[in-house]
């Protein structure tokens, strides 16, 4: 014989408790993004307060020329990151293809081409560079089955060594006179290079989080699994994410000839560290499906305004590695009190 129980639901029974405006403010101060704001407020304000040449325009314009190649790579290194995979390969395209583009400049020069074409031209010579490392990347991880850290790791040394053997360790200049001019703040402490940089950034923010390549991006990183399973062309994707990643890197490298007016070996070395603190700082999770653009731009600016600060209130530079390590020491593990939260 069937039984039949009916249940009688009280009302309201099964609802979620309301969420009271103080709760709310509660939520909101401890988002990670509203964190890594009052830290970055906190730092200008103490700098300024040890040395008041800090709070000027001048200053913030140089911060932003520090923050303009930093922020390129953490933004590839974002969508990397975010997908479950990692790039140390960065810091060396971004030398590699500022060197390959100055060679091109150069011999443009030489010719005399003009000013306007001759940076434009080297624009596009590195920022091919950077894809060709990117799809090398990539096929090392598709075909040849390589993880990302190694994977990376070998192009990492590649494009480093063959940095210094085209140049011998010395940085390649005789391009475009009015390239570093570029670089000359105009309107407030921005110039033209870094207002290109804003608007990649803006693009890539909205790639990630409002266009279909995010996500996938997300859904990658959380399961790749279940994205195969759904339909997601995962090795395409993944291709297109470190083709983007080498595109980027290439025009920090370009970033980076424009203002120093010469392709240096040795631009980026170490970078690539910057930009996974970068990234980690912001809130996004090395196991990958998690991150917003947001943070990683805080990360990188705050990165940016630790360097400039520490140097004008007369601190040793190298302390900064200190400051950063602090920095994601307490990043990841606000990310795993906020993850206990969530479960408890």
């Amino acid at each position: 014989m069937a039984i039949t129980e009916t249940i009688e639901l009280k009302p309201g029974a099964g609802a979620q408790p309301p969420v009271t405006p103080g709760k709310r403010f509660i939520e909101l101060l401890t988002n990670q993004q509203t964190i890594l704001l009052l830290v970055l407020i906190g730092m200008v304000i103490v700098f300024s307060v040890l040395n008041p040449v800090f709070f000027t325009v001048d200053v913030f314009g140089n911060i932003l020329l520090d923050w303009g190649p930093i922020v390129l790579i953490a933004v590839a290194e974002t969508f990397v990151v975010i997908s479950g995979g990692i790039d140390l390969s960065v810091g060396a395209t971004l030398g590699f293809s500022g060197v390959i583009a100055a060679y091109a400049m150069q011999a443009m020069t030489a010719a005399g081409q003009n000013d306007g074409i001759t940076i434009f031209v080297g624009t596009l010579v590195a920022a091919a560079t950077g894809v060709l490392v990117g799809f090398i990347n990539s096929v090392l991880i598709n075909r040849l089955h390589l993880v990302p850290f190694i994977a990376t790791l070998a192009t990492l040394g590649a494009a480093g060594g063959m940095s210094i053997v085209l140049t011998g360790g010395a940085p390649i200049g005789e391009g475009p006179q009015s390239a570093i001019l570029l670089s000359v703040p105009w309107l407030g402490p921005l110039s033209w290079p870094l207002i290109f940089v804003i608007i990649i950034v803006v693009i890539a923010g909205l790639f990630l989080h409002k266009a279909r390549f995010g996500r996938y991006t997300y859904a990658i990183g959380s399961n790749s699994f279940a994205a195969l399973a759904a339909g997601i062309n995962v090795k395409r994707h993944l291709t297109k994410i470190y083709v983007l990643s080498g595109l980027l890197s290439g025009l920090a490298g370009m970033f980076l000839y424009i203002r120093l007016g010469s392709g240096a070996p040795t631009s980026g070395v170490g970078d690539e560290l910057d930009a996974i603190a970068a990234v980690v700082i912001g809130g996004v999770a090395l196991s990958g499906g998690v991150g917003r653009m947001s943070g990683t731009v805080l990360g990188s600016l705050i990165l940016a305004t630790v360097t400039s600060g520490l140097i004008i209130i007369g601190v040793e530079p190298n302390w900064k590695q200190v400051v950063v390590a602090i920095l994601i020491a307490a990043a990841v593990s606000l990310q795993a009190l906020r993850a206990n939260g969530r479960r408890s």
